[in-house]
């Protein structure tokens, strides 16, 4: 079957290791199941496995990919969960959790095959685009907000670098959610979509916002920690899930940290019933993802190529023909 596959890890060069072709199509499991793909999108996760991060040498060639939709053996359309082994379901007792891609082959395929537990219904109001955008960033957001931030309507929050794929999110779902939300880009663009999809301001990075917000959603890292942090409330929370600019910010705001109890949250993905909860969330909201552009899978190196050079707003997804 036709996939798009790390062949080889290179840290400074990501796409070096990108290669395009046949890949054997996976076996039936006891335990698990094999989904025929629609549409997969990319993440950030997908250009950090080509660097070797989360991704060992041992596992190449893996097919990249953690998010699809598609139709199982009996023709259901479904979505996936790429968080393997969270419960245990569909793997041995031993084995740690990983995202897709990091010990499984990925979605970037014609077929992918994971633990039934990881399947869940595609609701009919949204398209296999639509539903493909969920499971990684937009669940992220999702948890991010609702779990972790914990938020609730009327409270006001920051997010960091508008434009990716987890800081558009937050703003859409944070506006459908009655969240008063601010952002920042160092794009005037992307400034302006911000606030077409919801947002009440959006500033360049840096610049001192109205008010101190009740949260911040944080994804960017080194560069705009410190103004994450000065931008809270007292007793307000940082949700971080990423640091694209780096993970070593040169003032940690130790002290202010401290003295005004601010909370900062780690986050990772999400589990399988809030998965579930966006899905609905979406479906009758009508709330929708936000995609940058559709390309066919064998047209995946373009996509790989915008989402590397920082470009794009919103997801960038991949469709699979299946004949």
């Amino acid at each position: 079957m036709f996939a798009a596959y790390a062949s080889r890890l290179d840290r400074d060069h990501p796409l070096n290791g990108l290669e395009l072709g046949e890949r054997p199509a996976p076996g039936a499991r006891p335990g698990w199941t094999t989904v025929n793909v629609r549409a997969a999108s990319l993440n950030h996760h997908d250009l950090w496995s080509l660097r070797g991060v989360g991704l060992a040498e041992d596992k190449l060639p893996m097919i990249l990919g953690c998010d699809a939709a598609g139709t199982d053996q009996d023709g259901n359309e479904v979505v996936l969960h790429s968080v393997i082994g969270q419960t245990g379901h569909g793997v041995g007792p031993d084995e740690p959790r990983s995202i897709l891609t990091e010990r499984h082959q990925g979605t970037f395929a014609e077929q992918v095959t994971v633990p039934s537990w990881n399947v869940l219904p595609k609701p009919k109001e949204l398209t296999f685009e639509q539903a493909a955008c969920l499971p990684t960033a937009w669940l992220t957001a999702y948890r991010m907000l609702f779990t972790n931030a914990g938020v609730r309507p009327g409270d006001s929050v920051l997010v960091q670098g508008a434009g990716g794929g987890v800081a558009t999110a937050a703003i859409v779902l944070g506006r459908a959610a009655g969240l008063r939300i601010y952002a920042t880009s160092r794009d005037e663009a992307r400034r302006k979509r911000a606030v077409e999809l919801g947002a009440v301001e959006a500033y360049e990075p840096g610049a001192r916002l109205p008010h101190r917000v009740d949260a911040v959603i944080e994804t960017v890292g080194a560069a705009t920690w410190s103004h994450s942090v000065k931008s809270l409330r007292p007793g307000g929370t940082l949700v971080i899930s990423g640091a694209t600019s780096g993970d070593r910010p040169s003032h940690a705001e130790l002290t202010r940290i401290f003295f005004l109890e601010l909370r900062i949250v780690g986050s990772t993905m999400g589990s399988k019933d809030e998965l579930e909860d966006l899905l609905a969330f979406c479906a009758t909201t009508g709330v929708r993802p936000v995609i940058d552009d559709v390309l066919p899978l064998d047209r995946a190196r373009e996509g790989f190529e915008r989402l590397a050079s920082g470009d794009q707003f919103g997801k960038i997804v991949l469709t699979v023909n299946q004949g």
